[in-house]
């Protein structure tokens, strides 16, 4: 009996904690950029040593608690790595131990801060994980503010103004007893940090401010700018750096110091004088420092694998106003809804044989990897009966256990993005909408979570927007000026039986009308972003370029489709996210690393399971390198 409880003991904690340490350890690498980082759980204390992060081991009995404690630690450091630059640390760095021990806390919330505003899930693994330790350290309980650590303060207050978020309820007094203070000597410093979050050089220099006016001004040290030789962090500019010390005193002085900023504006046309230009950064004077200061991630944004926000470009909308994320029940009365999913039922029946052939294969693949396996002469688990003799061969040998094994198969989530434009309508409509009717019922049976969105727009050549820009007399450069509607047919979560008469809107008449992918693509992937699956995958299914009239005719002819490439870049770069692409009729592998082209609607099932066969192969290595996918027909 011993050894039956223990089993169930075993079972529970098998199956969870090393899928999910796993998934942890993806977690730390993607957000640090840094895919040979060693992830280790241990006993010991968590720290972060060089290429190495501990983390705590996850306890038998698990809890939802416990996992986000976890990840806030993992979420923590790897954005310390991501957006942390030590040299510029240290060159701003006060003298003063209580000084350098706000300034430390403070540009450790700096870089949570960073990831937190960008995935509400690593915000909120962070608060966990900052609830456990000051619950811990029992500063609830403090009575004055010499038992509450300043440092702490300054760090939860910075934090509150950066991401909005209140400090946790077991520090809550730890602040309360120094708000005032602060607020009163540094209240519009504190504000004034949001502006430079992601510019660690601006940003440090204001916490310098921030430190004087808390009335440690003389833990600040001797002006950062009087020691060029800590400017450069990476190894590159210290070589570059090595190459221009040979240049005397009388050439460096010879030469004006142009602000930072006009000097990364003119890197090009000023390539033959690169020797000059470091020169000159390394004797830049405190006001062009300030004034370099102000423009928030104009040095550092190349520089940093996880920012705040994607890479800066062109891109405007003209307004959000009238845009729409909408349901398939709001669109469409329930008598409708099942009117038009009787219609695409009648279309389906003559699809339905070989696009269900083609779904049984995929389902094979998928339950083939998750067939069982046992593990035998074990110490605890389950009596094997075919090594009871044992016991009378040799009865000191412990009674021989097994244990069924469960092949490791990723809790994985699939977003189907539909391209509901005009040029859809007719037979690549109704083709699409069955292919995904059919493959959401047979991830659904292999226990893949399948959403399927689709994307499209509310009027022809503009409509509230375009209005609301004639209104306001033409504005120039007014970016996209049509109104997006984004539609849900069926949510990760609801089962397809309750969302299967949504595909029906597809067949609605009036429905399909312009296609603006940027934007499409870049909503389907930040819902995906928020799920908790450990493998998440996007497959967009498009039959053409983004067109939207009314954009481009004020806008240059290549305004919607530049934006595309940049949320695809941004996607197949630096997101954990599976990007592939089917193109109908349309040649798609110029914009996708992983995408095919078939000629005809008809193919569209094929194409389908074969890519996502592909992806669910665990012998198939992704190739991330571009190339043209192969073309049907």
């Amino acid at each position: 009996m011993a050894g039956r409880s223990n089993s169930n003991s075993r079972g529970q904690n098998k199956p969870v904690t090393q899928p999910l340490k796993q998934a942890i350890s993806s977690a730390v690498k993607a957000i640090s950029a840094e895919a040979e980082l060693d992830v280790a759980f241990s006993n010991d204390p968590p720290g972060m040593v060089g290429d190495k992060i501990r983390l705590p081991d996850l306890p038998r009995s698990l809890t939802l608690r416990d996992i986000q404690i976890t990840r806030g630690l993992g979420d923590s450091m790897a954005l310390r790595r991501a957006v942390h630059n030590k040299a510029i640390h240290n060159r701003f760095s006060p003298t003063g131990q209580n000084a350098r021990a706000i300034y430390d806390a403070v540009e450790q919330t700096r870089c949570e801060a960073v990831g937190a505003n960008r995935m509400v899930g690593i915000g909120d693994n962070i608060d966990a994980m900052l609830e456990d330790r000051y619950r811990k350290s029992e500063l609830s309980k403090a009575t004055s503010r010499e038992e509450a650590p300043l440092e702490d303060a300054v760090a939860l207050m910075v934090r509150e103004r950066l991401t909005g978020r209140k400090p946790p309820k077991s520090a809550q007094n730890l602040v309360d007893l120094w708000r005032p203070w602060i607020e009163d000597k540094a209240g519009t410093d504190l504000d004034n940090l949001m502006g430079v979050l992601e510019d660690q050089g601006a940003f440090s220099l204001k916490m310098r401010d921030l430190l004087s006016h808390l009335e440690m001004a003389d833990e600040l040290g001797e002006d950062p700018e009087e020691d060029p030789e800590e400017e450069q962090g990476s190894p590159e500019d210290q070589d570059q750096r090595q190459d221009t010390s040979g240049e005397t005193q009388e050439d460096q002085g010879d030469q004006e110091a142009p602000p930072q900023d006009e000097q990364h504006s003119g890197e090009e046309q000023q390539a033959g004088e690169t020797e000059g230009d470091e020169s000159q950064m390394e004797q830049m004077s405190d006001e062009d420092m300030a004034a370099d200061s102000e423009e928030p991630g104009t040095q550092d944004r190349q520089d940093l694998p996880f920012t705040n926000q994607p890479p800066q470009d062109d891109y405007v909308v003209y307004t959000h106003a009238h845009d729409e994320t909408i349901t398939a029940e709001e669109l469409c009365d329930q008598e409708e809804l099942d009117r038009l999913r009787g219609f695409l039922d009648k279309q389906l029946a003559t699809l339905s044989g070989a696009v269900s052939r083609l779904a049984n294969r995929l389902q094979r693949k998928l339950m083939a990897q998750q067939n069982r396996s046992w593990d035998f002469d074990l110490e605890e688990g389950i009596i094997d009966s075919a090594r009871l003799h044992r016991v009378v061969i040799d009865p000191m040998q412990p009674m021989a256990f097994k244990w069924e094994q469960d092949t490791e198969f990723r809790d994985t989530v699939v977003t189907l993005l539909l391209d509901n434009s005009g040029s859809m309508r007719g037979r690549p409509i109704t083709v699409a909408a069955t292919c995904a009717d059919i493959l959401a019922r047979t991830l659904e049976r292999c226990g893949v979570k399948v959403e399927i969105l689709g994307f499209t727009t509310k009027a022809w050549k503009g409509g509230k927007s375009r209005e609301a820009w004639l209104e306001a007399g033409k504005p120039g450069n007014p970016g996209r000026l049509n109104d997006l509607r984004h539609i849900i047919y069926k949510s990760a979560d609801a089962p397809w039986r309750r969302a299967k008469r949504n595909l029906g809107l597809m067949m609605r008449e009036g429905l399909l009308k312009e296609n603006i992918d940027g934007e499409a693509l870049d909503w389907a992937h930040k819902r995906l972003l928020g799920r908790p699956e450990q493998r998440r995958i996007l497959m967009m299914i498009s039959d053409g370029a983004p067109v939207d009239d009314c954009t481009l005719s004020v806008n240059p002819g290549n305004y919607l489709e530049k934006h595309l490439r940049k949320v695809i870049d941004e996607i197949e770069t630096r997101s954990p996210v599976e990007l592939i692409a089917i193109g109908i009729g349309h040649d798609v592998t110029r914009y996708y690393r992983r995408a095919v082209t078939i000629v005809d609607a008809e193919e569209l099932a094929g194409a389908m399971t074969d890519q996502l066969a592909d992806l669910f192969d665990e012998n198939a290595q992704v190739d991330n390198r571009p190339r043209r996918g192969r073309k049907y027909g």
